[in-house]
């Protein structure tokens, strides 16, 4: 390839990221206005455009009762194994109350407890025997209730089509969640709706309906069978009680059965959320629809119906939730259902807004240290090594452009400790050079010409610089991997600018040396 050539690709890669990081000079609303300006521009995290800090709860109380439901389960079918029937066994607070039948009978409980480890006996009097969850039980049961919390949250709240970009999402302490969102009010509003639903879906059979709760249960004078129970449909909006619908307690279908939810509209454009099981869930809603066409069938979201639609025939495994929903209302829906249900409360703690003020005043400062860095760093460069100083000083510009045009062109987000990473990026993108030319001024001690020298200091420097580069670039992409919020900011600049550094120092630097002295015959070389 041509000198000539090398220079026009050279210097439109970097015009290219230099156009590109233009968009951050202007608001979104200029560059929408004007075609030929870039798109995309950075985004700023929740320390320098401000946003909200939630501390969230999470009640494992909740968790707990919801193991020991699940306890109380396996211990009745075992039981019944035996053909053993208690007297009663329910579930109070942080216990399991048992009356069996005989001593015996209470004496087989006892043994089936002592079998597992997950209860003990807490008190025992005759009969009568509490269980209660065993203390390592209870932190396995915490540390993953709290992991499911985290996991669904993440999902919602960092959901890539409706959610909330570049919010962090961390555990603190056992109990706690902590929750960052960057952006305006409505990003906030969003965030909290998402937070308030619980997400359990439901599909059931609708047995008998009426307007009002009172004139349902008037149908059944004898009382409301237990494995029964009341939903209701209401207007979204009012919250007005439109239709009480009787159906059983146990669903026939859940959604835990989803792949994916999404939001569609019908053939009056109005908003829907169209929904699809897995191949286990297709075959179960199949036969479901397939033995109940003519009736309703409620599609029950947190207790409150959705919709209760007459199924007309068999319904294959994708369907569709049509609840009178504004469009906001069913994104929310869909990615509720497409992340999880949330099984434990989590209500906020703590709530504090943070102002733009520091973030604008941390930009000024980030930039200031930037330039003033970028000045110190080429000043010593052009002072010790001269000519080829400035080199290493084109190449640095060089660098900064395009680590602004990278992370522009992808819509990185911005940080305070991602600036701090800008400045590090400044200090040791000059590294290479410096190798770089230690390794000329070696050869050219040893006698060789310049034009000699030149070539092998960029041939036995290469490796060097990859080494060191490569190895600090694992350190970075460990960082992105494992760090959260503005741990990952510093990491996505420092990798970004390692890159960047190693393209200028090898391309844009090499690309000075082959200017001049190029081809030229001299005697001595500025460095």
């Amino acid at each position: 390839m041509s000198l000539r050539t090398r220079a026009i690709l050279v210097a439109g890669t970097v015009l290219l990221f230099a156009y590109l990081a233009t968009a951050n000079l202007f608001s979104a609303e200029t560059r929408r206005a004007h075609w030929w300006l870039p798109d995309n521009a950075m985004r700023l995290g929740l320390d320098l455009q401000g946003g909200i800090h939630w501390v969230l709860g999470a009640d494992l109380d909740v968790a707990y009762e919801h193991e020991l439901d699940h306890m109380k389960g396996q211990l009745v079918e075992q039981l019944a194994e035996e053909q053993i029937v208690p007297a009663n066994i329910s579930v109070s607070e942080d216990r399991i109350l048992a009356e069996m039948a005989t001593p015996e009978d209470a004496l087989r409980l006892r043994g089936l407890a002592g079998e597992t480890q997950a209860v003990r006996v807490v008190t025992e009097d005759g009969n009568r025997i509490e269980l209660g969850l065993t203390e390592p039980w209870k932190r396995d049961v915490a540390s993953k209730g709290l992991q499911q919390v985290l996991e669904v949250l993440r999902r919602r709240i960092d959901d890539p089509v409706n959610g909330v970009q570049d919010s962090v999402v961390t555990p603190q302490g056992e109990d706690r969640v902590l929750v960052q969102i960057p952006g305006g009010q409505a990003d906030r509003d969003a965030a909290r709706a998402l937070l308030t639903v619980g997400g359990f879906l439901e599909f059931k059979i609708v047995e008998d309906q009426a307007p009002t709760e009172e004139l349902l249960r008037a149908k059944y004078p004898q009382g409301i069978p237990e494995d029964r129970e009341i939903v209701f449909e209401k207007d979204r909006t009012t919250k007005r009680v439109l239709e009480a619908l009787l159906v059983p307690k146990a669903p026939a279908i859940t959604g835990d059965y989803l792949d994916d939810a999404r939001v569609a509209f019908d053939n009056q454009q109005r908003p829907i959320v169209s929904f699809t099981f897995n191949p286990a869930g297709g075959k179960i809603f199949q036969e479901l629809t397939e033995k109940n066409v003519g009736k309703r069938l409620a599609v029950v979201v947190d207790r409150d119906v959705a919709s209760a639609p007459v199924i007309r025939e068999r319904i294959g495994a994708r369907g569709q939730i049509d609840g009178r929903f504004t469009s906001q209302d069913a994104a929310n829906l869909a990615i509720v259902l497409r992340s999880g249900s949330l099984s434990i409360p989590v209500p906020i703690e703590e709530e504090r807004s943070v102002g733009p003020a520091l973030g604008a005043d941390s930009i000024r400062s980030g930039l200031r240290a930037s330039l003033v860095g970028l000045v110190l760093v080429a000043g010593f460069a052009v002072f010790y090594y001269r000519l080829a100083g400035g080199y290493a000083t084109i190449a640095l510009v060089a660098n900064l452009v395009m680590i602004l045009g990278v992370m522009s062109a992808f819509r990185a987000t911005l940080t305070l400790p991602g600036i701090a990473g800008l400045v590090l990026t400044v200090g040791m993108a000059i590294d290479a050079n410096v190798i770089i030319f230690e390794r000329i001024r070696e050869e050219l001690r040893s006698g060789k010409a310049v034009r000699a020298a030149i070539s092998t200091g960029f041939n036995k420097a290469w490796i060097t610089i990859m080494d060191a580069n490569v190895t600090t670039l694992i350190s970075g992409l460990v960082l992105f991997q494992y760090g959260t919020g503005p741990i990952k900011g510093f990491a996505v600049t420092m990798c970004i600018g390692l890159v960047t550094s190693v393209f200028t120092a090898m391309v844009v630097t090499r690309l000075c040396f082959d200017l001049y002295p190029g081809e030229r015959r001299v005697t001595a070389l500025s460095i």
